[in-house]
C-alpha cells in the first residue's frame, strides 16, 4: 500500500502542476490576501501589535484552506470518470487513492505556508517564538491540514460532479473569515462574536498566535487538537463509507 500511495501522491502532483489555476488558488492567492490585508486594510484595524504580526497565523489557516477546492475537484473526477475503475483492474488499493490526495494536500499547504511566512517576514513580521513553538506551530498546521484534508475528500466524494465538488468546500474556504483571523473576535458585532468564538478555526488560529508570539495557552492549544482530531476521524469516517458505496 505504501508503494500505491506514492504513485497516487506523484499522479496527483502532476495533475496539480499541469493546473495552473489550482496552484494559484493554493498557493500565490493567500499572498495576495496577506498583502491585501497588512498594506490595504492594516492600518484600519487596532489589534494592539503590528497587523502583519497578528494577520500572519490568520493567513496561515486561509493559506491551508484556499487549495480545498482543487482537492474536493480532483476526488470527485477520480470518482466519476472511471479512473477508480481502471484502478481496481491494475489491483491498485483504494485507500491509496484517498491518501494520496490527503498527503497531496497537506504537502501543498506547507508549500503556500512557508511563501506566507516568507513574505510576512519581508513585510516586517517579528515573531518572539523559539524553535520549540515553532515545531507546535507546524505540528498544528500539519494536524488542521490533515482534518480538513480528509473533510473535504468527503464533501469531494459525496458530490455528484467535479463542479459541485469545488462548491462544496466553499463553506470550510470561508470558515476562517468568520473567526479571528483578521479581527479578535470581541470586535465583530452580535452574532457574528459567538460564532467566530466558537467555531473551529478560532482556537487554531490562536494556538498558532500564541505560538508566534512565544506565549500559547493551553486552553486553545487543547481545543485546537480536539477540533483537528474530531473533524479528521469525521472526515475520514465519512470519505471511506461514501468511498466504498461508489467505487
Amino acid at each position: 500500500m505504501t508503494t500505491d500511495a506514492t504513485i497516487m501522491l506523484r499522479r496527483n502532483f502532476k495533475h496539480m502542476v499541469r493546473n495552473p489555476t489550482s496552484l494559484f488558488n493554493a498557493v500565490i492567492f493567500p499572498v495576495v490576501l496577506l498583502f491585501m490585508f497588512v498594506y490595504v486594510f492594516g492600518d484600519a484595524f487596532n489589534v494592539g501589535v503590528d497587523y502583519v504580526d497578528y494577520a500572519t497565523p490568520g493567513l496561515i489557516l486561509l493559506a491551508i484552506c484556499y487549495g480545498l477546492g482543487s482537492t474536493a475537484t480532483a476526488v470527485n473526477s477520480d470518482m466519476t470518470k472511471g479512473i477508480i475503475n481502471r484502478f481496481k483492474v491494475m489491483d491498485v488499493s483504494r485507500g491509496a487513492v484517498l491518501t494520496g490526495h490527503v498527503v497531496t494536500s497537506v504537502l501543498t499547504n506547507l508549500i503556500a505556508i512557508a511563501a506566507i511566512v516568507g513574505t510576512a517576514f519581508a513585510l516586517g513580521f517579528r515573531p518572539h517564538a523559539s524553535f520549540l513553538d515553532w515545531l507546535g506551530v507546524l505540528g498544528i498546521v500539519a494536524l488542521t491540514g490533515f482534518a480538513a484534508g480528509w473533510i473535504t475528500i468527503a464533501l469531494g466524494l459525496a458530490a455528484k460532479s467535479p463542479e459541485t465538488a469545488g462548491i462544496a468546500a466553499v463553506p470550510l474556504v470561508m470558515l476562517p473569515f468568520f473567526s479571528s483571523a483578521i479581527v479578535p473576535a470581541d470586535k465583530m458585532g452580535p452574532g457574528f462574536k459567538q460564532f467566530a468564538e466558537y467555531q473551529p478555526f478560532t482556537p487554531i488560529i490562536e494556538t498558532v498566535r500564541g505560538l508566534l508570539a512565544g506565549a500559547p495557552q493551553a486552553g486553545d492549544v487543547i481545543l485546537a487538537v480536539a477540533w483537528c482530531a474530531g473533524l479528521a476521524i469525521v472526515g475520514y469516517l465519512w470519505a471511506v463509507s461514501t468511498f466504498k458505496k461508489r467505487a
